[in-house]
């Protein structure tokens, strides 16, 4: 055969996997179904554990990389996940009939939240002066008559405060809630409106704005024992298989110093540490680890991240420098091991960490 010819053959290959692709999300939409009919939980981890093991030793048995086979299973998987929960949000239509507001819109977390409610069923409005002009769009939330079932607070961290102390003031009907990633700068404004007698809870989404899939992601809700706040709230991602955990605004922020603050500055110090080697990044990349290559990624992400949303989760936490504290003792003793050449000292920091990491991952509450 010619190299058209073979060519040709293997366009007709990748047109039956499309096809079989197709295939497979129509038994999955029949799945989806009788899970609905039945009250089976959308996500089965068990099942697809056992479809990834079954491809591996099928792909084994006639020589094709196990890993390769997992690796396609595993996008099916999740691309069937996807289809399900648009399913299950489109079906639930908690939004028919009601209206939601969102400060801030126009924002990246802002966004999300207006096609969220959107794909439920609200009727969605936009306050925010960088929105671009439509008829559901208003520069300012003060023009509006906050008679709406849900209002979301999406500004930035800094404005965030004031726009709740200001809705106090108005007394809106519907549930009140910010998304912010930090919650001791917006406390005061949260309490004044639970004072007010306006249900207000609040909410921190663990995920970035290009989020489709909420199956095995996390949102950390806080109850401020306002009315039915937190379970109109909950109830809003009820369709999907998101991870839902309520805690005080204080916990939240003491957790998120060392989730977020940690995380971030040791990533910032990685790329900072990396700019004064005086080794260009490509020249690294040549002969990099499989563990560098990760960490650089990881660091390579949060250097495009906002640095004035960075700055502000280091700063405004009143819990922001433990977790620093703790960092720097941390790099200091392991350099004193090194300086002193003490294996010893060293061993025992790995051997330590190790049992915290195993014993903190065994202690990690289920999933569903």
């Amino acid at each position: 055969m010619s190299l058209e010819d073979l060519r040709h053959q293997l366009d007709g290959i990748d047109k039956r996997l499309v096809e079989l692709i197709a295939e497979r999300h129509a038994t999955i939409r029949n799945i989806t179904a009788v899970k609905k009919s039945t009250g089976f939980p959308l996500r089965d981890f068990g099942r697809e554990r056992t479809v990834l093991e079954r491809a591996r030793a099928n792909a084994e048995a006639i020589g094709v990389s196990p890993d390769v086979a997992e690796n396609i299973m595993s996008q099916l998987i999740r691309y069937s996940l996807t289809q399900q929960e648009q399913a299950s949000l489109i079906s639930h239509n908690a939004g028919t009939g009601k209206r939601a507001l969102v400060i801030g819109g126009a924002g990246k977390m802002g966004g999300w939240f207006v096609r969220y409610l959107d794909s439920q069923g609200f009727n969605v409005d936009i306050a925010d002066p960088h929105a671009a002009a439509a008829s559901n769009v208003i520069n300012d939330w003060r023009q509006s008559d906050l008679q709406h079932d849900f209002i979301v607070v999406a500004t930035p961290l800094g404005l965030a405060n004031e726009v709740l102390h200001e809705l106090a003031q108005c007394k809106p009907p519907g549930v009140v809630f910010d998304v912010g990633s930090l919650k001791t700068p917006v406390t005061p404004g949260l309490n004044e409106l639970a004072k007010a007698g306006v249900r207000v809870t609040s909410l921190h989404p663990m995920f970035g704005p290009d989020t489709e899939l909420l199956s095995g992601r996390h949102i950390i809700f806080a109850d401020l024992k306002a009315g039915d706040a937190l379970a109109r709230a909950q109830d809003l991602f009820a369709p999907t298989m998101a991870e839902q955990t309520v805690m005080t605004l204080a916990e939240h922020d003491h957790l998120i110093a060392y989730v977020l603050g940690l995380s971030h500055a040791v990533n910032i110090a990685f790329f900072t540490a990396l700019m004064h080697s005086s080794e260009t990044a490509p020249r690294l990349l040549e002969l990099s680890s499989t563990t560098f290559d990760s960490q650089f990624e990881v660091a390579r992400r949060v250097a495009q991240e906002s640095p004035k949303l960075y700055f502000e989760i280091q700063q405004l936490n009143q819990f922001g420098r433990e977790p620093l504290d703790a960092l720097l003792q941390a790099v200091q003793s392991i350099r004193q091991a090194v300086v002193d050449g003490d294996a010893d000292k060293f061993e025992a920091l790995m051997t330590a960490g190790k049992q915290y990491m195993g014993e903190r991952r065994k202690d990690a509450a289920p999933r569903r």
